[in-house]
């Protein structure tokens, strides 16, 4: 399926593509489908394109000179049959630790929602959740497919600090937070893996498109991996889809 895209100038060295405003599995692949045509296709002009919900940015190694001639290249590359090849997506099996001890936020985020926490992990270990994008931090990931049983508004007034590797539900929306950090989010478990690493050529080893199960772990469980991790000796589960 093709969609309908606006094209603009992001600035002089950036065009910006937007697709519809939604959230869905089929717009994120058409994402990464156009993605891959761009990389393939123009060469050393484009430097970096990076994906997001349901846009592209696409940047220049330098300034652009007539943006229109640039757009229409673009829309005709949309269109255009070039096959690319996919990079292969993997599902991620991450441990997950549910416990107030160390979930911050858990016992508030079960009582806001009038479910047991039983019921909130049951709820949240369910799914296989998307990975539709990577920000606002670095290896930051952006799932889809929250059980609308926990869908709950940001918080009113922002955490101060969330610990690395919370797992947390921000409106209709779970994520992983890579770093210690400010937050919005609502924390209910804890993940001891490392999701960035500026010394790995990949930097973050889950990409777009890929699928995560969480997996549910004791508190003796996670800080056992934590320190396998911190040793290296640890590397998270996954299967080619």
């Amino acid at each position: 399926m093709k969609y309908e895209l606006q094209y603009r100038l992001y600035s002089e060295r950036a065009i910006l593509i937007e697709w519809p405003a939604e959230i869905d599995e089929g717009i994120l692949e058409d994402v990464l489908n156009f993605k891959n045509k761009i990389l393939k296709s123009k060469g050393k002009v484009i430097i970096e394109v990076t994906s997001a919900y349901n846009s592209l940015l696409v940047f220049y190694a330098k300034a652009i000179e007539n943006v229109y001639d640039e757009v229409l290249m673009l829309k005709e590359l949309y269109f255009s049959g070039l096959k690319c090849k996919s990079n292969k997506k993997k599902i991620w099996y991450l441990p997950v630790c549910y416990s107030v001890e160390i979930a911050q936020d858990l016992r508030d985020f079960s009582e806001q929602k009038s479910l047991t926490i039983d019921a909130v992990i049951d709820l949240h270990t369910k799914p296989i959740y998307k990975v539709f994008f990577i920000g606002f931090l670095p290896g930051f990931l952006y799932l889809g497919g929250l059980d609308k049983k926990l869908f709950l508004d940001r918080k009113k007034t922002p955490s101060a600090h969330i610990q690395k590797g919370a797992v947390a539900i921000g409106g209709s929306q779970t994520g992983i937070y890579p770093t210690d950090s400010p937050g919005g989010w609502h924390a209910i478990g804890a993940c001891p893996l490392d999701f960035f690493n500026p010394k790995t050529p990949e930097c973050c080893y889950i990409s777009p498109g890929d699928a995560i199960k969480f997996i549910s772990i004791k508190e003796n469980q996670y800080n056992d991996i934590k320190s396998k991790v911190e040793n290296k000796i640890f590397h998270p589960e996954f299967k080619i889809l």
